[in-house]
């Protein structure tokens, strides 16, 4: 049996998304499980090296999670010609950057998102990209969850009918930090840092609408920032000048031409009370289901009651009761995870991913589209962008 090792050079694993979900979640399982096994019958394994700016933080987690190869020197790793792959989970203000120097250096690139700050720069990144020959793979996380593995699978089914619209629900409380610790890092508050909630979760949106009911060609967004003051990681007051909450609707069209209207409330100022972090609701004319990161229950329509609205009787009936959970029907790993096997398997392939680039740039787009939309209040057309 054929083994093949790729070197994954991993940039910002200190930070919260890069360390949890990218190293202890997916990398070091593919590891620790001896790999995978390609069709043909080659082993593919995965040797990390770690990247950080605090030598300290790096060391422990190589020697915490039993990594041979650390470093602060990202340029390096870049230049090192036995790495195969970089991969970024640095700060957005910093991303595009690292991603031009490891393309124009031939490697293999796995990033989070934003790509870039602005539209031009995520295009330019496409760019690079096809020019150099490499595989790119953006995450596209929330579609490899199984909730939405579900919820795509009663799509594709046709259990829905004429698709009518999709609602989404987004976020919790982020402490502000005085009192208890904030759980998110103070420069996502920061527009001069990279943060932002449009400019954090458009991305996430573009896709998840994408990939699930068809094309955004429209948005209309009223951005806010509720909480105007903040402490840091040190304890330090500061302004809080990226918006934290951000309300859009978006105007879809299917693959099959059908009109379809979305509206996705995405807030960090937010108490929950749903079943999970996250829901969509697709309404359709033959059915409906909502779908959160795992759950996913559906409603068909002879199975539709009749409400009667009556605000003078209280209600009766249970309506949560009236839905049907859906079943997986197989096997689904985390979704970090999961599309970290699929990008590896397109680098040994030698094959594009099927979330690149050029899907991201259209994520900065619609976050770009949607910040302006709410500075002109108004609805802006979503142009359609190609290399």
């Amino acid at each position: 049996m054929t083994t093949r090792t790729l070197r994954i050079a991993m940039n910002g694993i200190t930070g919260r998304m890069g360390y949890r979900q990218h190293l202890l979640r997916s990398i070091l399982p593919i590891r620790d499980q001896g790999g995978f096994t390609l069709e043909d019958g080659t082993k593919v394994q995965v040797e990390p090296i770690l990247i950080g700016r605090n030598e300290a933080k790096v060391s422990e987690l190589a020697e915490l999670h039993g990594v041979e190869h650390w470093t602060t020197d990202l340029d390096g790793a870049i230049a090192d010609p036995t790495v195969d792959i970089v991969f970024d989970a640095s700060m957005t203000s910093l991303r595009a950057e690292t991603l031009k120097k490891a393309m124009k250096a031939g490697k293999h690139i796995f990033t989070e998102k934003p790509t870039a700050e602005t539209l031009d720069e995520a295009v330019e990144l496409a760019s690079i990209a096809q020019e150099a020959g490499i595989t790119a793979g953006v995450v596209h996380d929330k579609l490899y969850l199984p909730g939405l593995v579900k919820l795509r699978r009663l799509v594709d089914e046709g259990f829905f009918g004429r698709i009518l619209s999709i609602r989404g629900e987004f976020g919790y409380w982020v402490f502000e930090g005085d009192i208890q610790a904030a759980q998110r890092p103070s420069w996502n508050y920061r527009k001069e840092d990279g943060g932002g909630m449009t400019t954090d979760m458009f991305c996430h949106w573009n896709y998840v609408l994408e990939g699930i009911i068809g094309t955004v060609k429209s948005v209309n967004a009223t951005t806010v920032t509720h909480i105007p003051t903040r402490w840091d990681e040190t304890g330090t007051e500061y302004t809080a000048t990226a918006d934290d909450a951000a309300y859009g609707i978006f105007e879809l069209e299917t693959p099959d031409g059908d009109p379809v209207v979305g509206q996705i409330n995405s807030s960090w100022a937010v108490r929950v009370y749903r079943d999970e972090l996250v829901e969509f609701q697709i309404d359709g004319t033959h059915g409906s289901a909502v779908a959160g990161l795992n759950k996913c229950v559906a409603q068909q329509r002879a199975h539709t009651p009749k409400p009667v609205w009556n605000p003078d009787l209280p209600v009766t009936e249970s309506f949560r009761d009236q839905w049907l959970e859906v079943p997986a029907n197989a096997d689904l790993d985390n979704g970090f995870k999961a599309q970290w096997e699929e990008f590896l398997r397109d680098v040994v392939a030698g094959r594009e991913h099927r979330f690149g680039l050029l899907s991201a740039a259209r994520g900065v787009q619609l976050a770009e589209l949607g910040l302006r939309s709410s500075a002109e209040r108004r609805t802006l057309d979503v142009p359609v962008i190609s290399l």
